[in-house]
This record gives C-alpha cells, structure tokens and sequence, in this order.
C-alpha cells in the first residue's frame, strides 16, 4: 500500500469516527439551538437554591493556552469534574422534586424513599442517553428551557403572593460565628454553581456549521446573549425575592419552602423534573463525547451501538449510585460549585487570557484578571471546607438507600 492511500485510509477511519461521535456527528444547529441549550444548561438546579445562599451572605457583602498536551492534563480533568458533578447533582435534584410531587399530590399516600425516586428518575435518564448527540436531544433541550423560565416565575411569583412572613429574620443562621463564617463559605459555592452553564458552551458551539467566511461564533454569540437574558430574568427574582420574604428560615430548594397552593408547587417541582431530564443530557453529552473518543482513539475500540450502549448506561448507573449515597442537594451545589466550578469559571479563563494575549503588567485587563485568579483560588479553598461541613452535619442522622 502507498503512503497515499495509507493517509486516505485513516482520514476515511477518522471520518467515520467523527460522524459517529455525539458532538461532531451533527453541525447542522441553527442560532437558535445554542440558546436553548444554554438556557438550559445554565438555568439549573442552582438558581432555586440562591435565596439560601443570600440568606448565609446576607444583604451585605481554549486549551491550547498552556500548550497542547499540558492544557488537556489541566483543562479536562476540570472539565470532566463539572460535567460529572452536575450529572451527580442533576439525580438528586430530579428525585427531589419528584418526592416532592408526589407528597403534594398525594399527602395521604405511604411515605416513599427519596432513593426510589431517584431510581425512577435515573430510568429516564438510561432510555434518553441513547440518543446518539447533542442535535437529537434539542427538542428535550427546548421543552427544558420553556420549564427552567417556568418554574423559576413561579418560584418568585408564589413568594410575592404569600407575602413577607411575619417573623422574618436576616440574621445569619448559624448560632456561633465560626458556623456562621462556614455557612458563608458553602453560599459562595452554591452561588458558583448557579453560573456552571457555561461548561459545555464549546460543545454546544460545535454543533453549529462553521466556514471560514461564516465562523460558528457569530450565531453562537447571538445564541448566548439571548441566554444570559433569560438566566438574569431567572436568576435575580428568585434570589432576591426570595430572600427579602422568608429571610434566614428559607430552605437550600425555594420550592421546598412554598407550601400553598399545593397545586401550583406541585406543578413548578415537576417543571423542575423537566427540566433537569434535559440539563441532565446537555452535560452527559460532553462526557459521553470524552469516554467515546478515549474507547475508540486511545483503546482502539471498534465503534458500535454495543459499546456507546455499554458506556451510557455504566456513567448513568454511576451518577445515580452515587446521588443516592449523597443525597445532600445543598452541600453538593456548595462543595461543586467550589471545588469544580471555580476553576473553569474564574481562574483558568484568566490564565489563559494572560498566556495568549500578554498584557502589560499593571494595566487595566492585567490587573482585573489577576483579581479574577486571586479570587477564584479563594473560592476554589474555601467553598469545598463549607460545604463538607454542611453535608457532614447533614449526614449525623442520615441512613443510606433511606
């Protein structure tokens, strides 16, 4: 065989292998797709616990950047974190509120353990995994979008229609100061989590077409902005509000706080249910992306729907596993948010700006970054101490599979 048709060769084996994977297998996205896919995965699970992270604050207070090989042993793992955290946080969340629904609309049925209703929630998550990438799941994604939107008007809607409660309180909750000083660590990272969407906005952008003379980034600048729109009008409200009408005694999930009328809240957990089915798949995409490449490019495993099927439902079995063994909504928001989120949000962005662009030291965009890398390391140390104090004192009566 010539040395052209061995090239031709394994440009055609890496063709086919690109046409099969889910991020690259399909660019045929419109604009509009990159909205609703960050709309949904940014407007997650954390913005119904921002009242409570305002309650512990108070009023008050590209890879290539660090060379190819270092910058996928720094940027990946980090990635890789975020994704599966989300996913782990996603189940807990999703048999949360489905507990929820369950206990509203039926008050007088037998009580039900949180673990089945995770189990019941992972089930959707085995059958929706198996849609091959990200374009096959926009229809989940956009009905996802609609219920985060939703769910979060009904959060702040409900809050102003039952009032300022008459024995609201603003100081902080913890009884000594050193609880109080943790409890506000663990806020930081929940408030860190809240802003996680855009994680996977590279492989959201990769499903768009892109041509030298019409770039992906233009549509899926467009895409973003319409977004962030979406997630101020979600987010602010719901913190706000929130906080200003049930002060201190506010849960780590608004919703669990409303009570009345039980039709509505039962109807705004099961948009909640929704939505995370949907942001649940945006994030597994990015890992099934990861575990598929490696099996095939690194293992040389041969492409077929055995193995995508093998490697699906092993990672799904995996985040339910471990969301029932921790069920701890607000700890694992605080201890993410900080120990995974900070990083990919904070510093290594700045980092990598300072490497490409080499601004002159003490100016503007030199010392606004290094601000941004001080702070992020800070919130990276202290948010996870925070948080593994919350669960561990949430976990003192806490059996498992309960």
């Amino acid at each position: 065989m010539s040395y052209n048709e061995s090239q031709n060769d394994e440009a055609a084996r890496e063709k086919a292998i690109n046409d099969w994977l889910p991020i690259t297998s399909s660019r045929n996205a419109k604009w509009w797709y990159s909205t609703f896919h960050n709309v949904t995965a940014m407007v997650g699970a954390g913005v119904l616990s921002l009242p409570y992270a305002m309650a512990q604050l108070g009023w008050g207070p590209g890879q290539h950047a660090f060379g190819e090989k270092l910058g996928l042993w720094i940027v990946v793992p980090q990635q890789l974190v975020v994704q599966v955290g989300v996913n782990i946080v996603y189940m807990v969340t999703g048999g949360k509120s489905l507990k929820k629904f369950h206990d509203l609309v039926c008050s007088d049925c037998k009580d039900i353990r949180l673990t089945y209703f995770i189990m019941i929630f992972a089930s959707l998550q085995f059958v929706l995994s198996h849609l091959p990438n990200l374009n096959s799941i926009s229809v989940v994604s956009l009905a996802a979008a609609v219920m985060s939107l939703s769910y979060s008007t009904i959060a702040w809607g409900a809050t102003l229609n039952k009032g300022v409660q008459p024995d609201v309180d603003y100081s902080y909750k913890a009884s000594t100061k050193t609880g109080a000083v943790f409890d506000f660590f663990a806020a930081l990272g929940d408030i860190a989590f809240a802003y996680a969407g855009h994680n996977v906005v590279l492989e959201i952008q990769a499903t768009i077409p892109s041509t030298p003379e019409k770039p992906s980034k233009k549509p899926m600048w467009r895409g973003a902005f319409l977004a962030y729109v979406v997630v101020a009008i979600c987010y602010f409200p719901v913190a706000l509000i929130g906080y200003w009408y049930y002060g201190n005694s506010v849960e780590d999930n608004i919703l669990i706080s409303l009570e009345k009328p039980a039709w509505l809240i039962a109807t705004a957990n099961m948009f909640v249910v929704v939505h995370v089915i949907g942001s649940y798949q945006i994030y597994a995409m990015a890992v099934f992306d990861m575990l598929e490449t490696a099996l095939v490019k690194k293992l040389h495993f041969s492409p077929s729907f055995m193995l995508r099927f093998v490697t699906r439902t092993v990672y799904v079995g995996f985040t339910m596993v471990v969301g029932i063994c921790i069920p701890f909504f607000g700890g694992l928001l605080s201890f993410f948010g900080g120990f995974a989120f900070a990083p990919t949000t904070y510093f290594l962005p700045c980092i990598m700006w300072l490497s490409i662009y080499k601004p002159k030291k003490f100016s503007f965009s030199w010392i606004a970054n290094w601000a941004c890398i001080v702070l992020g390391i800070s919130l990276m140390i202290v948010s996870p101490i925070g948080a593994l104090r919350h669960i561990i004192l949430t976990a003192k009566d806490y059996e498992f599979f309960s």
